[in-house]
């Protein structure tokens, strides 16, 4: 209609000729001498009169002898098309085909691309975004909470809502947390892939620093740990950018929808724990993913089952355990620190940075993507683990050597000399920096009879002198042949600031 206005504004209003207005409208000359003739049969001039600015009625007054083809032709089901728009491969080239198939008399190609973007433009923006099936998982927090009262305390804290949402079904899922936090974070992705029992593509995370360490438009920085987590359910991660909410449209509208359906919904109970609220949360999600959704006639569920489950990728065997990522230097003891331990390498490593990978029960450690070594995990402080291949040979042979085998070897000697033994390895963060103090003192055999080594040993003992240096100073100085001089201590003056015994009782 557009265009026949056209035509006869250019032939009534301005007189052009038929040739230059098929130029002007892209009309072929048959069309456009149609559309003149019956101007002339109706005797229009222009403008047209007010009557006949209505579509239909133009349409009757020109066209009175034939039926508006448009009418009669059977209108394809839009919002099946949305749906299988979903799916890998499927093209609106296909559903055309098939349409025409079971409809001879249906629209052709342009008009039915012209009439989906017209129903398509009137659809909510979220829904009308083509994901395929499998393709997209979009991820983040709510803005909004659930207060959680401690009944102790009275203190209140706000449990944020973790969401996952589908791109292609919009199935959702929530997970009321009370942190932000890397575990968070991660532990929600874990639990929604076993909730969807499959994954996902891409997943497309907000630029959180628990996901992002770095924001940049064209190469944000990922944290390693969560792309360790990816790289395990074998996804790639593309962050939203920055300020550009569109491109996780999905989430943002199942945020809403969350805080709309359970926010709001749970707004008049009082919650004491995290677990109160998690229950509260899950029939209120599956109502949510349960809902017949407008513009589609289906529920999130339905489309789910229908069109997206087949197309998620299987979940691997293990699941996925945290861990969190450190680059500590080689120490010189060839040694790395992580938590207040010390783990060892090899000793050519001692300088260089690497990687270490710490999860609960396990501490490896990596360059790149090869690990080099792997320990079991300590929460001892300022404590070492140390394996005897790492260590360079003259420290092998003394690694032989454990404390326990030190101190029954000194028991040979005397117990005094035992305790010695014992008392110099419990002064040293790590025993083993007190082994060779300790087998000097027990190599001193070769120059003195045991009983001057233990009668030194007792001396260096009550002197707090425990050092292989005191007690060789003792035995070279016959020190060990005096009786040590132990002065009775003075009474102290009677004081009132000095407290008897019975004060204590």
């Amino acid at each position: 209609m557009r265009m026949l206005r056209e035509v006869l504004r250019l032939y009534l209003a301005l007189g052009a000729t038929q040739r230059a207005i098929s130029r002007s409208c892209t009309l072929s000359p048959s069309t456009v001498n149609g559309y003149v003739g019956r101007a002339k049969v109706a005797k229009l001039k222009w403008p047209l009169p007010a009557e006949l600015d209505d579509d239909l009625a133009l349409t009757k007054l020109l066209f009175p002898d034939e039926r508006n083809p448009q009418r009669d032709r059977p209108e394809p089901d839009w919002s099946r098309v949305l749906l299988e728009l979903k799916r890998k491969h499927v093209t609106k080239a296909l559903l055309w085909e098939e349409y025409k198939t079971e409809q001879p008399n249906g629209y052709q190609y342009s008009q039915f691309c012209e009439r989906y973007a017209r129903w398509a433009a009137r659809v909510n923006v979220v829904m009308r975004q083509e994901h395929r099936a499998g393709e997209k998982m979009f991820i983040d927090f709510s803005g909004d909470g659930i207060t959680i009262v401690d009944p102790k305390t009275g203190e209140c804290v706000v449990a944020k809502l973790f969401l996952a949402v589908l791109g292609a079904s919009n199935l959702t899922y929530v997970e009321p947390v009370l942190s932000e936090d890397l575990p968070s974070w991660t532990g929600g992705h874990v639990r929604a892939l076993e909730y969807f029992g499959g994954v996902s593509e891409l997943w497309v995370p907000d630029n959180l620093a628990s996901g992002v360490t770095k924001a940049n438009r064209y190469e944000p920085d990922l944290n390693p740990t969560y792309a360790e987590l990816a790289g395990h359910y074998g996804a790639a991660i593309i962050p939203a950018r920055v300020r550009k909410p569109r491109d996780k449209a999905k989430v943002e509208q199942g945020v809403l929808l969350a805080e709309r359906w359970i926010i709001a919904a749970l707004r008049n109970l009082t919650f004491f724990s995290l677990e109160e609220v998690r229950e509260a949360v899950k029939p209120l999600v599956e109502k949510l993913n349960n809902k017949v959704m407008r513009k589609v006639k289906k529920s999130r569920r339905q489309v789910f089952e229908e069109l997206e489950r087949a197309a998620l990728k299987a979940l691997p065997r293990d699941r996925w355990e945290f861990s969190r990522w450190a680059k500590p230097r080689v120490n010189i003891a060839y040694h790395v620190e992580y938590d207040e331990h010390f783990y060892s390498v090899a000793y050519q490593l001692v300088g260089q940075q690497l990687d270490v990978r710490a999860t609960e029960t396990t501490i490896e450690v990596m360059r790149g993507l090869s690990v080099l070594t792997s320990h079991a995990r300590s929460y001892e402080k300022g404590k070492y683990t140390t394996k005897v291949e790492h260590m360079p040979k003259a420290h092998q042979a003394q690694a032989k050597w454990t404390p326990e085998r030190l101190i029954e070897w000194a028991k040979k000697t005397g117990p005094s000399t035992a305790a010695l033994v014992e008392e110099i390895m419990t002064r040293r963060v790590h025993p083993q920096q007190g082994f060779m103090a300790c087998m000097g003192i027990l190599n001193l055999d070769r120059d003195y009879k045991p009983e001057r080594i233990e009668a030194a040993c007792g001396r260096a003992l009550k002197m707090r002198a425990c050092t292989y240096k005191s007690v060789k100073a003792i035995l070279r100085n016959n020190l060990d042949q005096q009786v040590l001089d132990e002065a009775p201590q003075a009474a102290l003056p009677l004081h009132e600031n000095v407290r008897g015994g019975g004060y204590y009782h």
